[in-house]
């Protein structure tokens, strides 16, 4: 085993990984970014190294700067957690010429995983069952138009390199193939550098079900399947394994074709084997098919790792030191039921905006793992994923996991920035998914309802009443206080209340001609339901059923006119990476006029009415904040 590992990452999984090396007596060496200072991975590792700004582009992918650091802090090996170099085998090669061990794959396996196209031939050769497409190298737009047509729509435009679902178009018809075609390369070669794609048929009830593999470069297991069909714009939302309605026959058809695979290439380390399922008819060994291999650890493991008892990041570490495979498959077990859900900082009914702020109150519930990269105090940075944490929960059955997931997400409280907490409740309670009836287009069949902002109901508002007030002792008011007080809340649902205080931890609040009694406890006031009240600064959380934000108005603030509906801002820090428009351009509602570029996704920006375009006040390559304005309309009077 090695003594001292330098992680070539951040946030939760460079912090996941430190768990287990602290578990087997193993050194860590964290690397950090001009904006990861003083994050949390860097305070948890034994030591740490600057390795430039907070750009990925000027730290996290700066594959030189990061071997050096290996190097002069004595690490003899190093994770590449996943997302930046943990799939570039270029990356690879200079980490064992400078004399280390890289924890994953050799770079031969990543090459021939790393292009989808490529893969798919291999994997036909391998046996392993592969969906009709066309994989050619030859990118011609009428022959791939042609070919579309010969599959039969709906087809799938996918990007050959990368993944995350960029470069990725569903076309439903013949009619919109060329723009989905020039609208997912352009996509393709902003993200990867390589525009070319392939098609393939579109699946009508897809279900997403991959594979945990594991191999030492000679043996192969698998450590049964994942579910990710829940997924919003390919990017997975609630993972869970096994995944629901799973026969014995079809997971071992899967099991062993996602070995047959991993066996191809030679490969050493975690990967996941992901086939797309067609469950029109229920879960059949005949209608699965390979879509690609992730050659790295993913971020849904967790789930693998409670309900087969295994860590994978030891056996990362165990094998990338030369052990041979710590279990055969005979021996892996399957026990109970996981979940895990995915909490991000964004903003669902504005359509998902990566949000930033500061995280001014994070709390976990017991019973639930959080593996999760920030504390209260920490910032959610522009420059990254703008993920919190992944809450994980197992239980003996599904339906018992499930009512823990459901309790886990109420009992998590987060205050500092908008999250997508009510989102995820929402998803887990859907009658469909309780009962495993999933596929990758339950969200976006649903998505009116899971984005809808719920109007928080009289107990909830009288609760961040009680808290605007900033009633904390058991003795209500301070003598000078009086006993009848007017309060006025801010937000997205101002109102205005009555509190009264007639004894001690005793309080009454009218509201719309309602009256809630309130009593004060050890967790804080209470109208004797699940839900507690926090206000830090101006603002106030009640957490209860799901997550609401007030403000606290100042009273001495004092409005100003603003111009309503010329100005086209930023809705979050970010990097303008292209503008449309151009002073006296005519332009018409939702004409895109410029595309902003934040936590690793990009955001159109429309003319929000017909006009004229009356200034430009950015260019491509500026770094924006929140609300600076980029373009302005002219006046509808001028």
């Amino acid at each position: 085993m090695f003594h001292k590992l330098l992680i070539a990452n951040r946030g939760e999984i460079a912090c996941r990984v430190i768990d287990t090396c602290r578990r087997l007596g193993v050194a860590t060496v964290a690397v950090y970014s001009d904006a990861d200072r003083a994050a949390r991975h860097v305070a948890m590792a034994d030591g740490a190294v600057h390795i430039g700004g907070a750009l990925p582009a000027e730290s996290y992918l700066r594959g030189d700067k990061i071997i050096q650091a290996a190097l002069e802090t004595g690490a003899e090996a190093v994770h590449p957690g996943y997302g930046f170099l943990s799939e570039n085998p270029d990356f690879v090669e200079a980490v064992e010429t400078a004399g280390l061990v890289f924890v994953g794959p050799s770079a031969k396996a990543i090459r021939a995983m790393g292009l989808k196209d490529a893969a798919k031939a291999l994997m036909e050769e391998a046996g392993v069952p592969v969906v009709a497409g066309y994989h050619g190298a030859d990118q011609d737009a009428a022959l791939l138009a042609t070919e579309a047509q010969k599959i039969g729509y709906p087809v799938l435009i996918k990007a050959v390199a990368g993944g995350g679902g960029k470069g990725m178009r569903l076309v439903e018809a013949a009619k919109g193939f060329a723009d989905a075609l020039a609208s997912a390369r352009a996509e393709a070669m902003g993200a990867f550098g390589n525009d070319a794609v392939l098609i393939e048929k579109f699946v009508e009830k897809p279900r997403h079900i991959e594979v945990q593999v594991f191999g030492d470069g000679t043996d192969a297991v698998h450590l049964f399947e994942r579910d990710c069909s829940l997924q919003r714009r390919h990017q997975k939302v609630i993972e869970e394994a096994p995944a629901p309605g799973m026969t014995p026959g079809m997971r071992e058809a899967m099991g062993r074709a996602a070995v047959r695979a991993a066996a191809a290439i030679g490969y050493k380390g975690a990967g996941t084997i992901e086939f797309i399922v067609d469950a029109s008819e229920g879960l059949r060994p005949d209608r699965f098919w390979f879509m690609e291999m992730n050659t790295r650890l993913q971020v849904e493991h967790p789930v693998t790792e409670a309900i087969t008892g295994v860590d994978l990041v030891e056996w990362q570490l165990r094998v990338a030191s030369g052990e041979a495979l710590p279990m055969r498959q005979a021996e892996l077990t399957l026990t109970g039921h996981a979940f895990e859900a995915r909490l991000y900082a964004e903003d669902v009914p504005r359509g998902f905006l990566p949000s930033t702020g500061t995280l001014t109150h994070l709390k976990f519930p017991h019973g639930a793992r959080a593996d999760t990269g920030v504390r209260a105090g920490d910032r959610i940075s522009p420059y990254y994923d703008p993920m919190i944490a992944k809450i994980v929960v197992h239980g003996a059955t599904r339906e018992i996991a499930l009512s823990q997931l459901r309790r886990a997400i109420t009992g998590t409280e987060v205050a500092g920035t908008v999250t997508n907490l009510t989102f995820l409740g929402k998803l887990a309670a859907d009658p469909d998914f309780s009962t495993g009836d999933v596929d990758t287009g339950l969200i976006g069949r649903k998505l009116t309802h899971f984005q809808a902002v719920d109007p928080p109901p009289g107990r909830i508002r009288a609760l961040a009443a009680v808290a605007a007030a900033g009633l904390k002792g058991a003795g209500g008011f301070t003598l000078w206080d009086p006993l009848e007080r007017t309060i006025h809340v801010d937000g997205d649902t101002p109102f205005t209340a009555i509190l009264q205080v007639y004894g001690p931890g005793r309080a009454r609040v009218l509201l719309d001609g309602e009256v809630f009694e309130l009593t004060r406890g050890p967790e804080g006031w209470s109208d004797g339901h699940p839900g507690r009240a926090l206000r830090i600064g101006d603002s106030v959380s009640v957490f209860a059923e799901q997550t609401w934000s007030f403000d606290i108005p100042d009273p001495f603030a004092v409005n100003s006119a603003v111009a309503g509906g010329n100005l086209i801002d930023a809705p979050m820090p970010g990097l303008v990476k292209a503008v449309f428009a151009e002073p006296g351009q005519k332009v018409s509602a939702g004409d895109r006029l410029a595309v902003l570029e934040a936590m690793k996704m990009e955001h159109a920006l429309a003319a929000p009415r017909d006009g004229v375009i009356a200034d430009v006040l950015v260019k491509a390559g500026d770094q924006v904040e929140a609300g600076a304005a980029l373009v302005r309309l002219k006046d509808e009077a001028e």
